[in-house]
């Protein structure tokens, strides 16, 4: 089979499509043909060598596709329709191929309303937002504000925030406004304003804006960040804490269900198959996407 790896850490020319032999699924395993594939930031950061370790990695996390052969121990037929999220940043095999063997313990039923491109591109930005608001800990009411609120996980943070009863306020690019306050958001802020509340309980820092993210919060809030050993330096008693991410199949399938509710949208910017995945990397790094790059085998 094939699937996006890198041998060298670099930029979007690193990215080979290579040949392997076809996973088969073990007790509790099922193995998925895949159907779409999200292209998400962490994977440039991985091609880049942002995580260290050696070269030799597979890219993608999130996948869309059909059950395939199941192991013993599972409860998932073939031919069932199902999402997942694969985390690791040195995983030698990633879903950015044909195939990918999973537990089956960490897939979902896919969203009944959407089709696999769509589907594709909610688990890791889903799980993320939804474990990122667990380690908030914030009770409705209470104001949280989202930094990067129009990408990917910002904007579902935002969608699941306001459905937990969150005062939600979105801070990205001036364009992306309207569609910040449309996923739920009650106020928001262009980048490079003051927001106009001011100590909010909590923020979710989705952009990486560190230190000024953290002069949002109020004297004893909480930040979250979503890069691991970059969190800014806590300060007048903020609990400062950093997600990483893992995978969780009873979360994913909540997440699935609210998708069909119209809860969480699914957002597709462009499509490129897979043996274009250099190419798709090389989009992604010119930015201004209003959705997700999927690739399609």
């Amino acid at each position: 089979m094939r699937a996006a790896t890198v041998a060298r850490f670099g930029g979007p020319d690193a990215v080979e499509i290579t040949e392997h032999p076809i996973p088969e699924p073990g007790p509790g395993q099922v193995r998925i043909k895949v159907s779409a594939a999200a292209l998400n930031p962490v994977d440039a950061a991985m091609r880049s060598g942002v995580f260290g370790g050696e070269a030799g990695i597979g890219l993608g996390f999130d996948v869309a596709g059909t059950v395939d052969i199941v192991g013993p121990g599972t409860s998932w037929s073939t031919g069932d329709r199902v999402i997942a999220l694969v985390t690791g940043h040195h995983k030698p095999l990633g879903t950015h191929a044909d195939y990918v063997v999973l537990d089956g313990d960490t897939l979902a039923a896919a969203p009944t309303t959407l089709d696999d491109v769509h589907a594709a591109t909610l688990p890791l930005n889903t799980t993320t937002a939804a474990q990122a608001l667990r380690l908030l800990s914030l009770t409705p009411g209470q104001s949280l504000l989202v930094t990067g609120a129009a990408g990917g996980v910002g904007a579902h943070t935002v969608e699941l925030a306001h459905r937990r009863g969150l005062k939600v306020t979105g801070l990205d690019s001036a364009a992306s406004g309207e569609y910040v306050v449309s996923r739920g958001a009650d106020h928001f802020v262009a980048r490079g304003q003051t927001p106009t509340a001011a100590g909010f309980d909590g923020v979710l820092d989705a952009a990486g804006l560190g230190p000024d993210a953290l002069a949002a919060v109020r004297d004893g809030g909480i930040h979250v960040g979503l890069w691991p050993g970059r969190e800014p330096r806590p300060e007048r008693g903020i609990r400062v804490g950093a997600l990483s991410v893992r995978a969780d199949g009873p979360l994913l399938t909540e997440l699935s269900c609210l998708a069909d509710e119209g809860v969480l949208r699914a957002r597709v910017a462009e499509t490129y198959p897979l043996r274009s995945a250099a190419a798709a990397h090389a989009r992604l790094a010119e930015g201004g996407l209003p959705g997700r790059i999927v690739l399609i085998p």
